[in-house]
């Protein structure tokens, strides 16, 4: 059975690619010596994008190994993992 990670690879690799170039602008915004508050939007905006790739792969986890695939919406426990993953997100955007 292939993991959950691995399954999304793709899709998680993109958004660390995406990671990866807002780190490089960061270290470019620091070594030019910008303003303060550019290098702090920058820094922002790469906590955004780390914050988006954790919640990718928690929501993926809760969705792989907390919830049964036979379930019906409606079953409780399927309602409180989706409950759980807008929580996870809500957190993790503020």
């Amino acid at each position: 059975m292939m993991g959950h990670v691995a399954q999304e690879k793709e899709k998680l690799l993109l958004r660390l690619r995406r990671l990866r170039g807002q780190v490089e602008a960061l270290e470019r915004a620091v070594n030019a010596e910008d303003e303060c508050a550019d290098v702090l939007r920058q820094a922002t905006s790469c906590r955004g994008a780390l914050d988006g790739f954790i919640a990718e792969v928690i929501e993926d986890h809760i969705r792989e190994h907390m919830v049964d695939p036979k379930a019906s919406r409606d079953d409780p426990r399927s309602m409180a993992a989706e409950e759980l993953v807008e929580i996870v997100h809500q957190y993790l955007k503020k």
